[in-house]
């Protein structure tokens, strides 16, 4: 419903409803009621708007003020409301004190539709780097780290900011929060905490390994309370993953210490990828290495509370390029690095030796090729996405109405794949990062100095 548009002269009848309240905005008459004023919370100036016994005024633009009482009204954003530029209807926003009414309107993550993803935005990047790694807020704030820089898009994508870091070259990347990140690098020690805003160095925390030398970072992880680290010595002969409090950043255990002995690498890959299990309240540590007999890792899934290991798989045929873990799907699915097949393990069979089913078409690499090298696979909601090259596949479970169970009394699950995006947006150089923040995709690829955006075209303004 628009919002009344009263002429002058208008007189409220007697006994007119207490409830409704009318506000005069640069010269045009509005009426609402107290409800709506209400829902744009305690600190906003609607809030001050509704307890006046007066006409307030309002030197501001009546029809930006029209956008925002219908947001206020539906939750939503009008039609009408693409006829402006989002960067005045943020600031109008931010006048009122609602700009995350705003935000859940364009970029909440419920909005996320996986299968009418269009490449809609390209963000371009200061400098010749490419992105070595991405990171993303649950709003859609994105970090972008490429050569010793890291550059900030707010949740709209219209504001910009970068850093420069200490870092040679950055190789992980993680968001605390729209303002602060956890970044390392495999060639410089240590992992520091960054205030995005100022470029400064809030904290540089460090492992104290056993030999004494500096000890770099290999992946970066988080939970709703806690920072992990994999980090590995710098004479690459110990690794260990420490965890910290997310709000003091305080050291509070270390779990994982590995020495090398001789030949025996195996034994003690470093976590490259880390990856908390919310529905298990376990941590995922994954690594691989590369050596003459081919490519061989682990997946170790750990319990921080006694510090020890609940499952751990070992990956020597066909081991992962990449791999991720879905709370949604209840899985773990993997990229081959021989056949660049998409795999699945169901986490409800946990502690099987062997869990592993292809979901692809069960290709063996030919004359040890590697097809599968550079593939990355990451999960979002009740989808998988894995690139091969410069293309995306889209894995879904297929809900069956009369599965067959299986030996251990589980229903066998079914997934299927499907090509992403439009014929134009397919193609192009190797995909290298993807990532995942409001109701977006990001995607980066090899020697391009831009990050791409993935959204529903029904959600683009």
């Amino acid at each position: 419903m628009p919002p009344l548009a009263v002429p002058n002269g208008f007189r409220q009848a007697k006994g007119g409803d207490s409830n409704i309240v009318t506000v005069n905005v640069g010269g045009q008459i509005f009426q609402t009621t107290k409800q709506t004023l209400t829902l744009a919370g305690a600190k906003s100036l609607f809030s001050r708007v509704s307890e006046s016994n007066s006409v307030p005024f309002i030197d501001r633009d009546p029809e930006l003020f029209s956008i925002i009482l219908s947001l206020l009204r539906t939750g939503n954003l009008p039609s009408k409301a693409k006829a402006f530029d989002l960067q005045d209807l943020i600031s109008e926003s931010q006048f009122y004190g609602v700009e995350t009414l705003i935000l859940n309107s364009l970029s909440n993550p419920s909005q996320f539709d996986a299968f009418n993803l269009e490449k809609s935005l390209i963000l371009p990047l200061n400098g010749r780097d490419s992105p070595s790694a991405i990171s993303t807020t649950p709003f859609g704030s994105v970090h972008v780290a490429h050569g010793s820089k890291i550059t900030s898009f707010d949740w709209s994508l219209r504001r910009k900011s970068t850093i420069l870091t200490q870092f040679p070259a950055v190789d992980s990347l993680l968001s605390i929060s729209p303002s602060l990140a956890a970044a390392g690098a495999t060639d410089f020690s240590g992992l520091q905490i960054l205030d995005l805003e100022n470029g400064s160095v809030k904290e540089s925390l460090n492992w104290e390994n056993v030999t004494k030398s500096s000890s770099t970072v290999q992946a970066i992880g988080s939970s709703p309370e806690f920072l992990f680290a994999s980090f590995e010595s710098g004479r690459r002969n110990s690794n260990s993953i420490l965890v910290y409090d997310l709000q003091t950043l305080n050291s509070v255990m270390e779990i994982g210490q590995n020495e090398i002995y001789g030949a025996q690498i195996d034994s003690a890959i470093p976590a490259s990828k880390l990856s908390w299990v919310s529905s298990y309240s376990l941590l995922m540590a994954s690594g691989s290495h590369s050596g003459i007999q081919g490519v061989s890792g682990n997946v170790k899934f750990w319990d921080i509370r006694s510090g020890s290991v609940v499952w751990e798989l070992k990956e020597k045929v066909d081991c992962f390029s990449d791999i991720t873990v879905s709370d949604n799907l209840s899985g773990i699915f993997k990229v081959g690095v021989n056949s660049s097949e998409v795999s699945f393990a169901d986490l409800r069979k946990m502690g099987a030796e062997d869990p592993w089913l292809c979901l692809g078409d069960k290709r063996k690499a030919v004359n040890g090729k590697k097809e599968g090298v550079g593939c990355k696979i990451e999960s979002q909601g009740n989808q998988v996405f894995c690139s091969k090259g410069g293309d995306l596949e889209l894995w879904s479970e297929v809900l069956m109405g009369s599965s067959k169970k299986s030996k251990d009394g589980l229903d066998d699950r079914v997934f299927r794949k499907n090509l992403m995006g439009r014929v134009k947006d397919m193609g192009g150089s190797k995909i290298t990062n993807l990532g995942f923040g409001g109701n977006k995709m990001f995607v980066t690829r090899k020697d391009q100095q831009y990050v791409e955006v993935w959204q529903s075209s029904a959600r683009v303004f």
